[in-house]
C-alpha cells in the first residue's frame, strides 16, 4: 500500500457484499432451477434441445443428467450455444451427447450465424412424434444470430454495436432485432412447425420477465411491429452517428420490407405451446435481501425494474443513502434492473455496473458508513464479453481518498466512462468468472447508522 493510503473498507463488509451478490446469482443458477420443471423423456421420437444463452452450456447439462437418469437420453439430440471460453469455464460439468458451440457476445459474429443455423436446422427436422425444448437464457439474442434476407452480418453486428453505445434499453434492443433476424420474434417456433410439442423454459435477465424480450422472443409471439422498429432507429440514429457509427443501409430497406413481420399473438402456431420462466430478477433479489435481513439490516427492495442512466440512478441512490444514514437506520437498499450507459468517450473501459458503482461513489463523496457493490449477474459488465472481464465493483466511504492517494481522479474517469481503470488500481473489482446464469444486474448499498 502506499504510505499515506487511507484504510480500505473493512474485510467483514467487503465480504457481506459478496455474499449478498453470490446469493442472487445462486438463485438463479440450472443446477438450483431447471430440473423440477423439465417435460417428461419422449416415448418415441425425439427430444430436440435447442439451448443458447450464458446459462446454455449449464442448463444443457442439467438437461442430460435428468434424462439420464430417467433412462432417454438416448433419445436426445441437440445444441447448445454460449459465449466464447464458457464451456472452459465449467470444467467437469458439461453436457455429454448435446453439441456445444460457442459464439461472440454482446454482438454476433460468424459463429452466431454457424449456430442459428444449426438451432433452425434442427428445429425445421422436427416431427409429429418429436418434442422441441428450448432452454433459453440472456444472450441468446447475439448467440443466435441470423440475419433477414439482405442484410449482412457485419450490417446487423454494426447495428447492434452502435445500439448498445447509444444507450439503446433492452426493448429498443429487441425491437429492432426481431425484424432483421430469421430466428428471433417468433421465427423459430415457425420453423419447428411440424413438432407434436414445443416447450421453452426460460432463465429471465429482463425487467418484468417478458418472454418476447427474454433473448428477443424467438419462440414466442412479438408485440412490436416493423414501424416501431424504424421509430427506433430514427431515435437512436443522431446519437450514433455523433459517435461515428452510422446506421447501415442494408437496415433501413429490410425494415420497409413486409416479408420480415414478425407472427404476432393470437396465431394458431402458438396455441399448444408451453413456455415457463423458471429463474427470474424478482427470486434472485429476494435471495440477497433474506441474508441482508438475517444480518441485522432493514431492507429496502427497489425492485427488478430500476431503469434509467447508470449515473443518474447512482446519485438518486447516494441520496436515499445520506437519508438513510442522518435518520440513523442501518439499511440495506437492493435492486436489479437494466441500467444504460451513454458512451461518451469510446476508449474508456467498463459497464453499466462499474459505471454505477463509480457515480455513487462520487456521489456519496466520502460519506462515512455507508458502502456498495454493483455487478452483473453473469458474471461479465461490458468489456468485450471475455470470460475475464470484470462483474463489478465494490465501493466505500474510502474509494475517493483512495483514488486520489494514487493520483486518479474520480469524477473525470466517469466523465471518460473509464471506471475500470480506477477500480483495478484500487483492487475493487468484483471477478466472478462467467456464472452460467443471467438475471440483470444486481446492486446492493449497505448504510451504518452514525
Amino acid at each position: 500500500m502506499l504510505e499515506g493510503t487511507p484504510q480500505r473498507m473493512s474485510a467483514e463488509t467487503r465480504q457481506l457484499l459478496l455474499e449478498l451478490y453470490d446469493a442472487a446469482v445462486a438463485a438463479a443458477h440450472p443446477r438450483t432451477c431447471l430440473a423440477p420443471h423439465l417435460p417428461p423423456g419422449p416415448k418415441t421420437g425425439r427430444l430436440i434441445v435447442l439451448s443458447a444463452g450464458k446459462a446454455a452450456i449449464a442448463m444443457a447439462a442439467v438437461a442430460e443428467a435428468h434424462y439420464r437418469a430417467a433412462g432417454t437420453l438416448d433419445r436426445i439430440v441437440g445444441v447448445a450455444t454460449a459465449p466464447h471460453g464458457y464451456a472452459a469455464a465449467l470444467d467437469s460439468f458439461k453436457p455429454e451427447r448435446l453439441e456445444i458451440l460457442e459464439g461472440r457476445h454482446p454482438t454476433p459474429d460468424e459463429t452466431s450465424l454457424v449456430a442459428a443455423e444449426r438451432a433452425l436446422a434442427l428445429a425445421r427436422s422436427a416431427g409429429p412424434e418429436d418434442t422441441v425444448l428450448v432452454l433459453l437464457s440472456g444472450g441468446a439474442s447475439a448467440l443466435w444470430a441470423a440475419p433477414a434476407a439482405g442484410l449482412t452480418l457485419a450490417e446487423k453486428t454494426a447495428l447492434t454495436r452502435g445500439l448498445l453505445k447509444s444507450g439503446a434499453d433492452i426493448h429498443e434492443m429487441n425491437a429492432v432485432r426481431r425484424h432483421l433476424s430469421r430466428i428471433k420474434g417468433g421465427r423459430l417456433r415457425a420453423a419447428a412447425a411440424n413438432a407434436g410439442a414445443f416447450v421453452t423454459l426460460a432463465i429471465s435477465d429482463v425487467p418484468g420477465d417478458d418472454p418476447e424480450t427474454i433473448g428477443s422472443g424467438p419462440t414466442v409471439a412479438d408485440p412490436t411491429t416493423l414501424a416501431g422498429a424504424c421509430a427506433v432507429i430514427a431515435r437512436r440514429a443522431p446519437r450514433m452517428e455523433e459517435l461515428g457509427l452510422a446506421v447501415p443501409r442494408g437496415v433501413y430497406s429490410t425494415l420497409e420490407d413486409e416479408a420480415n413481420e414478425t407472427p404476432k399473438p393470437g396465431a394458431a402456431l402458438f396455441a399448444r405451446d408451453r413456455y415457463q420462466i423458471i429463474a427470474t430478477p424478482v427470486a434472485a433479489l429476494a435471495a440477497a435481501c433474506a441474508i441482508a435481513q438475517a444480518r441485522g439490516y432493514e431492507v429496502e427492495n427497489l425492485g427488478d425494474r430500476v431503469t434509467g442512466e447508470a449515473r443518474d440512478v447512482a446519485t438518486a441512490h447516494a441520496a436515499s443513502a445520506r437519508r438513510a444514514r442522518a435518520d440513523g437506520r442501518r439499511l440495506a437498499i437492493i435492486s436489479g434492473g437494466e441500467l444504460e450507459v451513454t458512451v461518451r468517450n469510446r476508449t474508456g473501459k467498463g459497464g453499466r455496473s462499474q459505471e454505477y458503482a463509480l457515480a455513487l461513489a462520487c456521489a456519496l463523496d466520502g460519506l462515512a458508513g455507508v458502502s456498495a457493490l454493483a455487478a452483473d449477474t453473469d458474471g461479465i459488465d461490458g468489456g468485450e464479453g471475455r470470460v475475464d472481464d470484470p462483474a463489478g465493483a465494490v465501493v466505500g466511504h474510502d474509494t475517493l481518498s483512495r483514488a486520489a492517494a494514487r493520483h486518479l481522479n474520480a469524477q473525470n474517469s466517469l466523465d471518460n466512462n473509464d471506471a475500470t481503470t480506477l477500480f483495478e488500481a484500487l483492487g475493487d473489482l468484483v471477478h466472478s468468472g462467467p456464472t452460467h446464469t443471467n438475471v440483470n444486474d444486481f446492486r446492493v448499498i449497505l448504510v451504518e447508522p452514525a
